[in-house]
């Protein structure tokens, strides 16, 4: 028992050992070696105490963060954006990259904290389901197989997103990250003006104009005003002539994968060429509606809400698919049964900077005229923003399509499997027409351009809800009486 006693004091000295050199102490050879020899014949001893370890840091243990199934059968996505870099380090839940799917983008986070050592991808690279895409290396060594899931954070459902790097909260949309991106600029040197801190556009072109000595349009950049100064009006001045943009013929062909959000159109064209079509095109006269939407819209913006024409659009379809419920169903691909849908949830064809979208309204029978346009306000945003989520894009059960909003008259719109019909609908008009008392007056006409499947839908089907439909809205008052 005196001689652990004798050792272990041997050890406390040889701790101290560095202490002592630098106070130029030297150590006695013979207590180290009484040490060394003690240590050899009691291992057990010895590694309790450690004496000699030469790295107080614990190594880690370095785990392959692999892609877990979506859902929704996705077998690959695109990398759109990383959210680090070899190096840095991440906590858990925080945000690692934003992958990007035939049917959504989806934010990926951090199940594990430390540090990023290795990123398996570019941006715009493909990646699959079950491959790693960051290497992240632990503080500690956990036991057992490491988890391959990740956490996936569906799309958000606001208009901006955040990201945290490295402690520093930046706010900004998509469009703008895409714009930093793009001239190599990191939004952690960018001074936001926006609400909040949030970095504009504006503030991404001020930033490289002041790199590049590059002079900006008028324009592109918003001038800030100090508080309490007086705003000078501006005299309305002659329109300058639009740009001509002198376009550089290379003469050289280029050829670039599909993306996720064309791949998914390919596919389901494909689908639809294999259903037969038929069309039905008529007029209906909005003449009415324009006078009551121009009466409700301020009070709708004074809800915090834009009104337009298509929240009455959306609720007419919906009532008159009470009394047409086969159009409001599914065919299943064997050609066996169709089930006929409880919710109508109809779907909008939207024009994304990603390409054609088809958000839905969900359970458009139980919403008033009002709600429906806070939610297509909700769609638009998030889809130009680039963040409409798998929930918005999917279980859509009738879709209308406003070509008119773009300048087109009448279109052959395809339908949208498994749906079985589809609208389009075309620009309000102001055009001559005759009233009941043959007088001839001025009217707001709009086209529409209906197409079903003639396997479960006749003709004669389709043009009596095409008449109800047009009934609603050329009489807007009549919606009252079967209003819910």
């Amino acid at each position: 028992m005196a001689a652990v006693t004798t050792v272990r004091c041997c050890f406390r000295i040889l701790r101290r050992l560095p202490q002592l050199s630098s106070r130029h102490f030297k150590p006695c050879p013979r207590l180290q070696a009484c040490a060394e020899h003690y240590a050899f014949q009691h291992p057990l001893t010895s590694q309790q105490c450690r004496p000699f370890r030469s790295s107080g840091v614990s190594s880690g243990q370095v785990l392959q963060f692999k892609l877990s199934d979506i859902g929704e059968g996705i077998m690959e996505v695109t990398v759109k954006e990383w959210y680090v870099k070899e190096g840095d380090r991440v906590s858990q839940f925080d945000s690692i990259c934003e992958v990007q799917s035939d049917k959504a983008s989806v934010t990926i986070t951090s199940r594990y904290e430390g540090v990023v050592r290795k990123l398996y991808y570019d941006v715009d690279a493909v990646a699959l389901v079950g491959s790693p895409l960051v290497d992240i290396e632990t503080e500690t060594v956990q036991d057992g197989a490491p988890e391959e899931d990740v956490v996936e954070t569906p799309a958000v459902s606001h208009e901006h997103t955040h990201q945290e790097i490295k402690g520093l909260k930046t706010q900004a949309t998509p469009a703008v990250r895409r714009l930093a991106m793009e001239n190599n600029i990191k939004l952690s040197e960018v001074v936001g003006t926006g609400k909040d801190g949030r970095i504009l556009k504006e503030d991404i072109l001020n930033f490289l104009a002041k790199q590049t000595g590059a002079i900006l349009p008028y324009d592109e950049v918003k001038q800030p005003v100090p508080p309490g100064a007086p705003v000078k009006q501006k005299r309305p001045g002659p329109s300058p002539l639009p740009a001509i943009l002198c376009q550089v013929f290379t003469g050289k062909d280029r050829t670039e994968p599909l993306s996720g959000f064309q791949k998914a159109m390919v596919k389901t064209m494909t689908a639809a060429l294999k259903i037969p079509h038929f069309g039905y095109c008529d007029e209906v006269d909005l003449t009415q509606l324009v006078l009551l939407r121009s009466e409700l819209k301020g009070l709708a913006e004074a809800r915090g809400v834009r009104l337009s024409y298509m929240p009455f659009f959306v609720k007419a379809a919906s009532m008159s698919l009470l009394q047409f419920p086969i159009l409001n169903a599914s065919f299943d691909e064997g050609c066996h049964t169709i089930t006929y849908k409880g919710s109508h949830n109809i779907g909008l064809a939207m024009d994304t900077p990603q390409g054609l979208l088809v958000p839905s309204v969900k359970n458009v029978q139980a919403l008033s005229v009002f709600e429906i346009a806070a939610e297509l306000n909700r769609l638009q945003a998030l889809g130009s923003a680039g963040q409409l989520g798998p929930a918005d894009l999917t279980g859509g059960t009738f879709t209308l399509s406003n070509v008119g909003s773009i300048g087109g008259t009448y279109a052959k719109p395809v339908i949208l499997p498994p749906e079985v019909a589809i609208g389009a609908l075309g620009k309000i008009q102001a055009l001559p027409r005759f009233n009941s008392c043959a007088e001839l007056v001025k009217a707001h006409i709009m086209s529409v351009s209906w197409s079903a499947d003639h396997r479960v839908i006749d003709g004669a089907t389709m043009s009596r809800f095409s008449n109800l439909w047009c009934s609603y809205l050329e009489q807007p008052s009549s919606m009252v009486l079967d209003l819910k």
